[in-house]
């Protein structure tokens, strides 16, 4: 059966037909999709898990105690989980343990684009890389066949373009559970890794890697395609397509397998070409390994460092080494005008929007008019923010964020400046997802060390960011079941925090009020802004419209960075289809002139 797949919903259906039971995960863009795809399956336990060591944590249980599990993290995520990751690779497993991780080279939705696969070779554990859908769906089988095998989890690199590309994948499989008992077998020098038992098993590992790499020699995850021999290619991922694109009559090294490499393979295909190339994306981990071997290669001075590749800029660099020569180029295609940009903006009705303007306002961080006609803008408040839609308001016209380093670091750097002594009071603002996921820790550093820092927690009681995912707070489980939710008031009094308050996101004036009193507070304080994600708003009605007669062009709408609210002409209008009305109204209670109204109720107005 042929089914068209995007690579994620093919790792996701080839792990379930090689008989996973239990998938774990925190959403992060590239790798959401491949849980929501699992969570599909009624025979499947599936979680999105508070973060992704915990994610990493659960499977690892899984897997001790016999049955196949799957952890699925985006980059930076498997930073977070690298502490069980590596534990993993010491105790070994009992069922197959997979661990995808989907690299963002790029960085189109991250805050860096580092090259995970350093990450196999430091825990020492075999890595696969599939370049399209079809290999994404056929490389689980091998991959829990291998942890298995060679007792170890096992790696499978994804990048954004495997994973969100769609293409044609051949289903020829069906789910099939391995038959074994399910259970926990006690043993303590296998699974308690006291110094004692962990330095027996660091020579397992390595007893391990030379096995591995002996089964990656014939292995067809690795396959040699004979072309012109005067040029031979290695590649794996992504990189192979563009690489076959660009050198489409060259002999091929495809290596499904990229770590550990097969030496002795790679030695015959180098002797049988005339020049060796080596074509990847991101760090010269292939290049450095086979140069490691012996050989000579080209690599990286054909190659950026940085970014994505693609066919133009593999050609466009083989040419400049001269591998291209007497070989046409390619007719240039017609340059086509770029489109307009979009600035990231945060939604209409977006329940962060309030907060945002306040803390901009009062940080004197907007370019308000004063009395003399002037714009007036010093910050006196230092704002330290985390991973989120919400780190969207670090742009004009907000101006509302100094930092963002990972999820969670916000509250920590917060405590870190004040203890620095900066004159500045600071506020650390953080996401409820993000805060369930690593903020809880920081706030109690915070108490426990005394800070003098206001924490505020935006809760739109989902995860936004990457498509609207349940958290513990949410109360709904990944598979759509009701469970108990965490009550985020509860959970920071309980930890000590004593000044706590709950504002509602779209009342601008309780907003105010609470972030007045708390910066006013020496002690640790904490806001709870609540309101749902404009997304999740299931109807609209009472959209808001400008009285052009009462408006006298302030400015002060224009401020809050609503997508909805536009300048045209030098008049100030609100498209109706974009504004949620009712929903929202912070326009409405910040206008100075009350020039903002529902639609129905101003007369005058020009609708866009």
């Amino acid at each position: 059966m042929k089914r068209l797949l995007s690579g994620n919903e093919a790792l996701a259906l080839g792990a379930y037909h090689a008989g996973v039971k239990v998938a774990t995960a925190y959403p992060g863009t590239p790798s959401t999709e491949i849980l929501e795809s699992m969570a599909r399956f009624d025979d499947v336990y599936a979680e999105w898990s508070t973060n992704e060591k915990v994610a990493m944590e659960v499977a690892l249980g899984a897997a001790y105690a016999g049955v196949r599990s799957l952890v699925s993290v985006k980059h930076v995520g498997l930073n977070v989980s690298s502490d069980p990751f590596m534990a993993a690779s010491t105790t070994g497993i009992n069922g197959g343990m997979v661990v995808i991780s989907a690299d963002d080279p790029g960085m189109h939705s991250s805050q860096n684009e580092q090259d995970n696969r350093h990450y196999a070779r430091l825990a020492k554990v075999p890595m696969l890389e599939p370049s399209d859908s079809q290999e994404a769906y056929e490389f689980m089988a091998y991959a829990f066949d291998i942890s298995e095998q060679f007792d170890t989890p096992v790696l499978v690199r994804s990048t954004t373009r495997i994973s969100h590309s769609k293409s044609v994948v051949q289903v020829n499989r069906s789910r099939v559970v391995p038959v074994r008992q399910v259970g926990f077998e006690r043993n303590v020098k296998k699974y308690v890794m006291l110094p004692a038992h962990a330095r027996l098993r660091h020579p397992l590992m390595e007893d391990r890697l030379v096995k591995v790499a002996a089964y990656a020699e014939t292995s067809s995850l690795n396959r040699v395609g004979w072309g012109e021999r005067h040029l031979g290619v290695v590649a794996s991922g992504i990189a192979f397509q563009y690489a076959r694109e660009a050198f489409p009559k060259a002999s091929f090294l495809k290596l499904g397998m990229t770590y550990p490499l097969p030496r002795e393979l790679l030695h015959h295909f180098a002797a049988g070409v005339d020049t060796l190339v080596v074509i990847e994306e991101l760090d010269p981990f292939l290049e450095e390994n086979i140069k490691a071997m012996g050989l000579k290669v080209v690599g990286k001075e054909i190659t950026p460092r940085v970014g994505e590749l693609n066919p133009a800029i593999i050609e466009q660099g083989a040419r400049g080494v001269g591998l291209l020569t007497g070989v046409p180029a390619p007719r240039k295609a017609d340059i086509v005008a770029e489109l307009p940009r979009r600035p990231p903006l945060l939604c209409p009705g977006c329940p962060h929007t309030g907060i945002f303007f306040v803390l901009s306002s009062m940080g004197r961080r907007l370019k308000l008019p004063n009395s003399k006609g002037k714009s007036s803008r010093r910050s006196t408040l230092t704002i330290t923010g985390d991973i989120g839609c919400y780190t969207l308001a670090s742009y004009p016209p907000l101006n509302a964020m100094d930092t963002t380093a990972c999820m969670g670091a916000g509250i920590g750097q917060a405590l870190g400046m004040e203890k620095a002594g900066i004159t500045n009071k600071v506020v650390a603002v953080i996401g409820d997802s993000t805060f369930l996921h690593s903020g809880i820790t920081p706030v109690v550093d915070a108490v426990y060390n005394q800070g003098k820092i206001t924490v505020i927690i935006l809760d739109n009681g989902t995860t936004a960011m990457t498509g609207r995912q349940d958290h513990p707070g949410t109360g709904i489980s990944a598979q759509g079941k009701k469970t108990k939710a965490v009550d985020l008031e509860r959970l920071v009094r309980g930890i000590g925090v004593e000044d706590v308050k709950v504002v509602d996101a779209f009342n601008v004036k309780e907003i105010r009020v609470a972030v007045k009193s708390c910066l006013d507070n020496p002690e640790l304080s904490v806001i709870i802004v609540r309101g749902d994600c404009a997304v999740r708003v299931p109807r609209r009605s009472g959209p808001r419209a400008v009285d052009s007669g009462k408006c006298d062009q302030c400015g002060t709408c224009l401020m809050i960075g609503c997508p909805a609210i536009q300048s045209e002409n030098g008049q100030v209008q609100i498209d109706t289809a974009l504004c949620v009305g009712e929903a929202c109204t912070i326009c409405q209670q910040i206008c100075p002139r009350h020039a903002i109204g529902p639609q129905s109720e101003v007369e005058g107005t020009k609708c866009p």
